[in-house]
């Protein structure tokens, strides 16, 4: 599979998935149709299917525009969001498998961020597109859910192989390193990942992807049980209950909100 990401608005990622053998494509979160329309005449693709992540309009916005263009497209999104993705098709859960040309994925509920975000992952290209749930060193802010359950939703993407490219919905990287290595000074890989996104920024290049096992030694929101960040944490929010995990992880996710 060939992935393409194609900048959308001011920071955010669509991406044009092509199956190379077809070169039928899929484009996963539009914002702005011209774009990926572009992007697939480019790159010689036949654009012939959708994926939703969540229904925010900065993921969901072009859709009426790449059905205006293309009618026949297929739209998946989450069954329990359907009334807030345009021109939805396709409804899926958890587990539903969802079809780029001959390349199969399959949708993996992830709600807090919103109530029916969805991840889309595709096993034999060792690839997984998170949405704004799972970002490159952060997690999305919890507009629908609670701490619990994204700590969950994220559990689920952390049970991925290592190898599983993660492609993220939005170009934050640098900054939620920033915020990370605030709690861990002394995580060296972390330090590390800082120095080498902040070489990709000041070239212009994208930071995406990431990986899950990246993701594992560096993002503060799958690093909750790490001393160094707990201790960093309780510095700041000295009133935190002794070990509530999920109490953590919402001290966490407030102090990135302030961030």
């Amino acid at each position: 599979m060939e992935i393409i990401p194609v900048p959308q608005l001011a920071d955010n990622y669509a991406y044009l998935l092509i199956d190379p053998t077809s070169r039928e494509a899929a484009v996963v979160d539009c914002a702005e149709a011209a774009a990926v329309l572009a992007e697939a005449e480019r790159s010689g693709a036949r654009l012939t299917a959708v994926l939703a992540t969540h229904h925010h309009f900065d993921h969901v916005g072009g859709n009426a525009d790449l059905l205006s263009a293309l009618p026949g497209l297929r739209v998946y999104g989450s069954a329990d969001d359907a009334p807030r993705i345009p021109g939805i098709t396709h409804r899926v859960r958890d587990g539903d498998p969802v079809q780029v040309g001959s390349i199969r994925g399959q949708a993996i509920m992830i709600p807090a961020h919103t109530s029916g975000h969805l991840a889309y992952h595709f096993p034999s290209e060792r690839a997984v597109f998170t949405g704004d749930t799972l970002f490159a060193a952060g997690c999305g802010r919890l507009f629908e859910g609670d701490a619990a359950q994204m700590m969950a939703s994220l559990a689920k993407l952390a049970a991925l192989p290592d190898d599983s490219r993660v492609y993220c919905g939005h170009e934050y990287t640098e900054k939620n390193l920033r915020f990370a290595a605030m709690l861990e000074p002394g995580n060296r890989t972390l330090a590390a990942k800082l120095a080498a996104v902040r070489a990709l920024r000041r070239e212009g290049k994208f930071t995406v992807p990431s990986t899950i096992g990246e993701e594992k030694a560096t993002n503060p929101f799958l690093r909750i049980d790490s001393p160094e960040l707990a201790a960093s944490v309780r510095a700041r929010v000295p009133d935190l209950p002794p070990g509530d995990r999920v109490a953590l992880f919402a001290a966490v996710r407030a102090l990135k909100d302030r961030f």
